[in-house]
């Protein structure tokens, strides 16, 4: 991510963060939400947050772990199993993302969505079956390297951990995922809607767009 001012950063109640990311979505249609960040920021967990205040109003919306999108073992360890140009490039189907969520919300889309593609801990279909979206659906996107992937989503949340805190928080086994993340966020140059400091979840500040 470009490098932003410490000073531009604007601390926010969590409750009040996620109210002014779910007003960005707009009313009477459908709509893809992104909850882009590393694994040790715990996407899924905020994207669900932001799930249960869009419900409470009444509206129909549903999480996409992105986790739930891995290519097979066979294309994601073709090169080893820790290889990071792999995990920043094609560890993730964001081609089937785009297929099978993004897609069929658009207009004209089929208006039915794939909840899960692929079970990672098993290296099988997940075998799941489409969903009918509702005339106003949200999906809201979580995982990791999607910032930039999504084109026309309505919302983008950028979860950022400094580099101290993605140390501290990944796992050992996954301390390899660490560099592919580091470098994958430094090279894009993509502005997200909100991007959020997030090394202390239950102090979050958002960002100032330069």
């Amino acid at each position: 991510m470009p490098h932003h001012d410490s000073s531009a950063a604007a601390p926010i109640f969590p409750d009040l963060l996620v109210a002014r990311i779910c007003d960005r979505i707009p009313l009477g249609r459908r709509a893809i939400g992104v909850v882009d960040g590393a694994d040790a920021a715990e996407p899924v967990a905020f994207a669900h947050r932001i799930r249960e205040r869009v419900r409470s109003s009444g509206r129909s919306c549903d999480v996409i772990d992105l986790h739930d999108y891995v290519r097979p073992a066979s294309l994601r360890f073709e090169y080893s199993r820790n290889d990071e140009l792999t995990y920043r490039t094609a560890w993730f189907d964001f081609d089937a993302v785009e297929r099978e969520v993004v897609g069929p919300l658009r207009a004209g889309g089929r208006g039915r969505y794939l909840p899960r593609l692929w079970d990672e801990a098993t290296d099988r279909s997940a075998r799941a079956r489409l969903v009918d979206a509702a005339s106003d659906q949200v999906l809201v996107i979580a995982g990791p390297t999607i910032l930039g992937r999504i084109d026309d989503a309505a919302v983008t949340v950028h979860l950022k951990l400094s580099e101290g805190a993605l140390r501290r928080r990944t796992p050992a086994a996954s301390s390899w995922t660490i560099q592919p993340i580091l470098t994958y966020y430094a090279d894009i140059e993509v502005q997200p809607d909100f991007t959020v400091r997030w090394d202390h979840p239950d102090k979050p500040a958002v960002l100032a767009r330069r």
